[in-house]
């Protein structure tokens, strides 16, 4: 019997580049409402312009994390 191991491969945070989140979020007119999401912990619409925005899924992730770690900072 074989083992397939799956490695989880993460984006190092020093990779991140928010600017280009943004960029992709500008190109679609939804900057307002992609701040709005941020600013009220609306994990589900964050993710739902990111993906209409074309944003990869490892970014979507980060982008998550960041906010999930800022919870209540702001």
């Amino acid at each position: 019997m074989t083992k397939l191991f799956l490695q989880e491969v993460y984006m190092d945070e020093s990779d991140f580049e928010g600017t280009l989140v943004l960029e992709k979020i500008a190109e679609i007119n939804k900057i307002d409402e992609f701040f709005e999401a941020l600013d009220s912990d609306d994990f589900d619409q964050a993710r739902a312009l990111m993906r209409r925005a074309g944003v990869d899924g490892e970014t979507i992730m980060m982008v998550l994390r960041k906010m999930r770690a800022a919870d209540g900072e702001h």
